[in-house]
């Protein structure tokens, strides 16, 4: 007993000195970053911390470049280095990322942004913390209340991380303000508006611009946070916010796709309460609008969904900027019943090609990974999703695993999905021919195969 005691004295003890070393280290380490790269090295980590130059898009400049040369900031992103790399980490805080629209989704997205090390935000809200905002806002307080939300979080983030560059507009975000709000070269923007106008608007913007843009849908009226995903435009299901935007996009702009966004697989739980007006009778919302097409009624909100899409945008994006591969799940609606039947037509193709099933080294199990993981559901030749929901399933009766290189066994590293035409079409192909005549796809197949390689460690 004795014995314990000491050894918890001890434990207590030497966080007692971190602790206090970590203050002593705030308040007297003197400050590097400057518009010079420091020649000394700062050991961190057994990490050598070196000035890098030429790094990033040149938004943040020098002040950048030395950012993590600096020691508090270095061991403030100790965690982050560690995990992505110190190149990784530079190029995440040699970054310029603009967050528009700052409520419950944009507040913890920018929040976690600011965070991770991003060395330059541009913040845009028109809109004031309300005290309904509490709920799920990621930094206001009730003293916040009544101040522009671009102003409240940029006050927030001064105490958090001072050395990132904030700025804050209150703006709408239309045509008139596009320049203004999109010029700088950002490396990438984050659409956290509700409305379905100005969504549109921005979204088309930054396509026409060049940008990289992550999207978020609906997230009021939903419960789950194990169905939140990240996919294209064109995949997101029971969300009628991203169906309207689809629709316009398609229609006003001639955009199909392209777009990442995130959504819930959930269909919501509750819808927009009535609007009420001072007499207390049900009123066109309408007539109470400060601003054109924006909602004046509630939104059933439970403020950890919001939260959490905000942080599943800014890990999204920040392992963009660092250059991390990150494979998404694939929606796929489909169940056990279908990757049986894709498994036994395996096994009846195999019999009929090469007279035998022998050489089939893969179970259903690794054929719903090859079906879900590898090709999310559809031909190896579609680029882009066209069934979804159940489309998928009516599509699954005309698709087949083959090999891709056919004197190579059916493993789960050789196998591609392809409707019935274009597996006997590909099966009368050498794969030089194909190479020759159809480079992108075959490296575009081959990458494919290479990642199931890594994952079973073949």
């Amino acid at each position: 007993m004795e014995e314990k005691l000491k050894s918890l004295a001890l434990v207590g003890g030497g966080a007692l000195l971190g602790a206090a070393s970590t203050l002593f280290l705030l308040k007297l380490l003197p400050r590097r970053i400057s518009n010079q790269c420091d020649k000394k090295a700062i050991e961190l980590n057994d990490t050598t911390v070196k000035c890098a130059i030429g790094l990033g898009n040149g938004n943040i400049g020098m002040t950048g470049l030395s950012l993590l040369a600096d020691e508090i900031v270095s061991e403030q992103l100790t965690r982050n280095i560690q995990f992505f790399g110190l190149d990784s980490q530079q190029k995440v805080t040699s970054s310029y990322v603009v967050v528009i629209g700052l409520g419950g989704v944009g507040s913890h997205a920018a929040s976690m942004l600011l965070r991770s090390g991003v060395g330059k935000l541009l913040l845009v809200d028109f809109d004031q913390v309300s005290l309904s905002s509490l709920n799920r806002h990621a930094v206001a307080t009730r003293a916040d209340v009544g101040i522009p939300k671009a102003e409240c979080l940029k006050k927030h983030f001064s105490s958090i991380f001072p050395e990132c560059q904030v700025d804050a507009k209150v703006l709408l975000y239309d045509v008139s303000s596009e320049e203004e709000i999109l010029s700088g070269n950002p490396d990438f923007v984050l659409d956290c508006i509700d409305n379905i106008d100005t969504k549109v608007a921005l979204l088309a913007a930054c396509v026409r611009r060049g940008l990289k843009v992550l999207s978020a849908t609906g997230a009021g009226a939903r419960a789950d946070p194990t169905r939140i995903r990240v996919a294209d435009l064109r995949e997101s299901t029971n969300d009628p916010l991203s169906r309207s935007v689809r629709h316009r996009l398609r229609k006003d702009h001639g955009i199909e796709g392209g777009i990442p966004v995130v959504f819930s697989l959930e269909k919501p739980k509750a819808k927009l309460l009535p609007f009420r007006g001072p007499s207390g009778e049900e009123d066109n919302p309408s007539d109470y609008q400060i601003v054109p097409g924006f909602r004046v009624r509630i939104i059933p909100v439970l403020g950890t969904i919001p939260a959490i899409f905000g942080q599943v945008m800014a890990s999204y994006v920040v392992t963009q900027l660092a250059g991390l591969d990150v494979q998404t799940e694939p929606v796929v609606n489909l169940d056990v019943d279908h990757y049986q039947t894709l498994f036994q037509r395996l096994i009846e193709h195999e019999e009929s090609v090469y007279g035998a099933d022998m050489q089939v080294q893969v179970d259903v199990e690794e054929v719903q990974y090859i079906v879900k993981e590898l090709w999310r559901g559809r031909s190896a030749r579609e680029l882009s999703p066209k069934d979804v929901g159940r489309g998928m399933w009516r599509s699954v009766n005309e698709l087949m695993l083959v090999r891709w290189d056919q004197a190579k066994a059916a493993s789960v590293s050789n196998l591609v999905l392809l409707k019935f035409k274009e597996a006997d079409e590909h099966e009368q192909r050498s794969l030089d021919d194909i190479k020759e005549k159809e480079p992108e796809f075959f490296n575009r197949v081959t990458s494919v195969l290479k990642r199931a390689e890594q994952d079973f460690g073949l």
